[in-house]
């Protein structure tokens, strides 16, 4: 080949071809990362060959890549190397009730990417009086210098006047381009069904996204009075006010409105069947409805609240959780693609100091609990060696599915030819028990203390700098960048 190496790549997207394209180089083309002896697997396909990066981007995959001419080389023998893990729904650096989520940008990052997830989607929340503008800045200040890895921001709207409409296009166009609404916590972040509507139209109009926290919140707020009224003030009362059915009919509510205005709606955090079955029923209607569910929900249950004094509160967040039954509904809406997206609505508070402050009224107890670092793991165990999906599904569900809804597709979410070399070896057959005593995630309990997992995050990439290695971190704070979303395009299969 005159003096000339060459080798074979696979064209996009990453998968094995019929007919191999042929790509040849003057002289040795150098990397400055190869990947190699390991299984690829995304969303469609598996097959063994190296990957190799350069300037942060995948610029090669094919068996038996040179090595003569790379920097560094991360031996993938008995992993699978897979596309770093989305989290589009976490809660860092947040305040709420009297105090802040214990983890901010730099320490929830790191504690993401040792579980193998390489970019979140966090919320700017704007406040009543405040601009969405002035929402976003703020969250923006918030993750600057300190991010380890890629992010992005929903914009949460709490009141939403003309000028807010206004400003829902101008960010889309700047890429942020999904809000969340809530249905619930009425005073404080819950909207009425008319300007639900107009954010919908709106949303609509300029390619944007609506995320949807649906609870009946006027309903849940009459049983919550009423329970306190009669003295019961525990933390399992926080899951007994906020029935399944408040959520299946707020599903059904937001689905409704996103209909009547031609907009696509994601639910977020879907905790039960209740509302499981109303997601069903509208994709099967051919509507624009997408869903998420949470590790939480498909390994726990209200049985852990049943625990001594007020240990409980280690699992108050919002929907609560559910009688076990539900699990099994939802892992088999994860298989059937009733529902697209696990995330963990990361929101993290020590359980001294932080949930200590409802220790006598339940609903002083700050929601939400911390999950972002196991993510991948629960998944991957519960799922792939549970029987339930193949390894291709789990990628589609915690990687590639959340890309292509949130508009980072195909920079993220997948192993292809010009895609950002965020890649993860995860070793599909080791095993850890995880505990607070070991995690990296800023707070002193774990809701999933003792649970003995299989599937285990060793390397992570993050556009193609090495930031866990063999289970060390090697990142850095302030390497993370803002990502710039395309509007929505459609489904996400």
């Amino acid at each position: 080949m005159n003096g000339m190496t060459a080798f074979f790549i696979f064209p996009q997207p990453a998968k094995m071809p019929t007919c191999l394209e042929f790509f040849v180089t003057g002289g040795t083309m150098g990397f400055d990362t190869i990947i190699r002896n390991g299984t690829i697997v995304t969303a469609t396909d598996t097959y063994a060959a190296d990957i190799g990066i350069t300037s942060g981007q995948i610029a090669a995959i094919a068996k038996d890549l040179p090595v003569e001419n790379a920097t560094k080389l991360l031996d993938a023998k008995d992993c699978i190397v897979i596309p770093g893990g989305i989290d589009v729904h976490t809660h860092l650096d947040m305040p709420f009730g009297g105090t802040t989520s214990a983890d901010d940008f730099e320490t929830g990052t790191r504690a993401a990417a040792y579980g193998g997830t390489t970019t979140l989607i966090d919320f700017a929340i704007q406040y009543k009086g405040q601009s969405l503008r002035h929402a976003f800045d703020t969250w923006m200040k918030k993750a600057e210098g300190k991010a380890v890895a890629d992010y992005a921001f929903h914009c949460i709207i709490t009141e939403l006047g003309n000028s807010q409409l206004e400003e829902m296009g101008a960010l889309v166009r700047e890429g942020v381009s999904s809000f969340k609404l809530f249905m619930a916590y009425p005073g404080v972040f819950m909207l009425d069904d008319a300007s639900i509507f107009r954010a919908m139209l709106q949303a609509a109009k300029h390619g944007g996204m609506i995320c949807m926290h649906a609870e009946n919140g006027g309903a849940i707020d009459v049983l919550v009075q009423r329970a306190l009224a009669e003295g019961k003030t525990a933390p399992k009362y926080h899951a007994l006010t906020r029935p399944t059915t408040a959520e299946g009919e707020a599903t059904s509510r937001a689905i409704a409105l996103a209909e009547i205005a031609g907009a696509p709606v994601y639910i977020v955090h879907l905790s039960c069947n209740d509302a499981l079955e109303k997601v069903r029923e509208a994709r099967d209607r051919g509507l624009p409805a997408y869903a998420e569910t949470c590790p939480q929900y498909l390994h726990l249950s209200l049985e852990n609240m049943d625990v001594p004094g007020f240990e409980g509160a280690k699992y108050v967040f919002t929907p609560p959780l559910r009688e076990k039954w539900n699990q099994e509904k939802l892992w088999q809406g994860l298989a059937r693609d009733t529902l697209q997206v696990v995330s963990t609505d990361h929101c993290p508070f020590c359980f001294k100091e932080q949930k200590e402050l409802g220790r006598d009224d339940f609903t002083k107890i700050p929601n939400g609990g911390p999950g972002v670092e196991h993510r991948l793991s629960l998944i991957y165990s519960g799922g792939v060696h549970g029987g339930k999906f193949s390894a291709n599904r789990f990628v589609q569900l915690v990687s590639t599915a959340p890309a292509k809804l949130f508009g980072l597709y195909p920079r993220k979410g997948t192993i292809a030819i010009g895609s950002d070399a965020d890649l993860v070896i995860f070793d599909p057959n080791a095993e850890q028990v995880i505990s607070a005593s070991t995690h990296h995630m800023r707070v002193d309990y774990s809701m999933f203390e003792g649970m003995r997992v299989k599937g285990v995050t060793k390397t992570v990439l993050s556009r193609g700098r090495v930031i866990i290695e063999n289970g060390k971190f090697t990142g850095k704070a302030g390497s993370g960048e803002f990502l710039r979303r395309k509007t929505y395009t459609g489904k996400p299969s």
